[in-house]
């Protein structure tokens, strides 16, 4: 038997392990099983892709990372996409990007700003805090949950040099007001698309996919999102540059630009001067960033390679039902605020988000724990208000390390008030009407 007559046949075996052992009847639901906010959806092609990379053995970067690369740009219509192992890892080659000395003047140095918001994942935060820039919080709108953009002028100082921003939960901030004030100021804008791939924004006079309008834009692969590598992420951008500094960071900050396993790429490997290194040292080992070394592996990269051709259906699953939630759920407006989508936009959302109203008769807390109680997984808007936890208490005592314009009512808001339930492709109308009629069911009794 020939190497690739036994390959077929192992392929063969995973696909019926598959369906012996994965495959699931989602129409079989019954009312109390756990409903989970998120999780992975797949079928054998993820599984024969793993297979096929683990007996490849290449074990790291190879023809995977390549291929979802390649496919994940496509579907941006971007030019360059940089795989990473984690989405906040994308963050971090992001951020770090910028504040290459290779950028000059438009560098982010220690002590400029970057305007953020506290309602927010930590590590669209982190990286700021990190390299001793300044993050510049601004409070958000409710019900859409993005930044107030009519507090962007007053937030801006000479020491600013980015924004970094995240679409929260799939809904697109104001792109166009966003990019508007980075463009009359000359600031960088990261979009953190983390939790909204496959969203549109109406920008300029045509639909644009989030994460093709700043300048980079990040992206998790973690099982609840909308595709899934088990870990990883990505840094896409359409700017060459940046494109290579992404790299840099993530492979070890070194200077080269060669893919893994290819030498002299630039045909001047042994030729160049770099730094008070000897003349013509080697390019392969030229350090141009204190970087880290973040890629991804094949492995992964193969689950994704399926993975991407499932999303524009996943993305279309996760439309439906929010829909299907904000209709039925519309009637118990006086006492929670439902979530609305941004004008010009039309979001591939990644949960669905809703707000106890203060004169309810009931707490977000008590909603959680009721639904909780009914095996409805609850999740909180991430760290609620990010500057009043832990991490935050040596700079909050110093009054330093990060400023505040006006004030985050909002954001507290959020943190007290606010709770979401998802909407992934594994839902079914039967888990959507459980989570529908457990929700009235709860308002009503108060």
């Amino acid at each position: 038997m020939s190497k690739e007559q036994i390959k077929q046949q192992i392929q063969d075996l995973v696909r019926k392990y598959y369906n012996e052992e994965h495959a699931k009847d989602e129409s079989n639901y019954t009312p109390g099983e756990r409903i989970q906010y998120s999780g992975r959806v797949y079928d054998a092609d993820e599984m024969v892709n793993l297979v096929d990379a683990a007996l490849e053995f290449w074990l790291t970067s190879g023809h995977y990372v390549e291929e979802f690369e390649t496919g994940l740009a496509d579907y941006l219509n971007v030019k360059h996409c940089s795989l990473v192992n984690s989405g906040s890892s994308a963050n971090l080659c992001a951020f770090m990007a910028l504040t290459s000395p290779k950028l000059g003047e438009r560098r982010i140095n220690k002590g400029d700003e970057v305007i953020a918001v506290a309602a927010a994942f930590p590590t669209t935060v982190t990286p700021i805090v990190q390299y001793g820039a300044i993050p510049v919080f601004l409070d958000v709108t409710i019900p859409d949950y993005n930044i107030d953009v009519s507090k962007l002028e007053e937030a801006r100082s000479d020491k600013t040099k980015a924004v970094f921003l995240a679409h929260t939960l799939g809904n697109p901030f104001d792109i166009q007001k966003v990019k508007d004030f980075c463009d009359k100021y000359e600031l960088w804008l990261i979009e953190d698309n983390c939790d909204a791939l496959g969203s549109e924004y109406f920008y300029n006079g045509e639909w644009r996919k989030t994460g093709t309008i700043g300048d980079l834009s990040t992206y998790s692969f973690y099982p609840p999102h909308h595709i899934t590598l088990g870990e990883g992420g990505a840094v896409c951008t359409n700017n060459t540059q940046l494109y290579r500094l992404v790299n840099s960071y993530r492979d070890w900050g070194r200077d080269c630009w060669c893919a893994s396993g290819v030498d002299d790429t630039c045909k001047h490997r042994y030729s160049q001067q770099f730094g008070e290194l000897p003349k013509g040292y080697d390019h392969k080992y030229v350090y141009s960033h204190f970087g880290y070394n973040l890629k991804s592996t094949d492995m992964q990269a193969s689950v994704g390679c399926a993975q991407l051709k499932k999303l524009p259906e996943f993305v279309e699953a996760r439309k439906r039902n929010w829909a299907y939630l904000r209709e039925n759920l519309d009637v118990l407006s006086d006492k929670i605020i439902m979530p609305e989508k941004t004008s010009g936009s039309e979001p591939s959302w990644f949960g669905f988000l809703m707000t106890v109203r203060k004169d309810a008769g009931f707490s977000r807390d008590d909603l959680a724990q009721f639904l909780e109680s009914r095996n409805i997984q609850t999740r909180n808007l991430f760290s609620g208000n990010y500057i009043k936890h832990p991490c935050f208490d040596e700079m909050r005592a110093a009054g330093e390390g990060y400023r505040v314009v006006g004030d985050l009512t909002n954001t507290d808001i959020i943190m007290n008030n606010s709770l979401w339930i998802g909407v992934y492709p594994g839902m079914n109308q039967a888990k959507l009407d459980y989570m529908i009629s457990s929700i009235k069911e709860f308002v009503e009794k108060h």
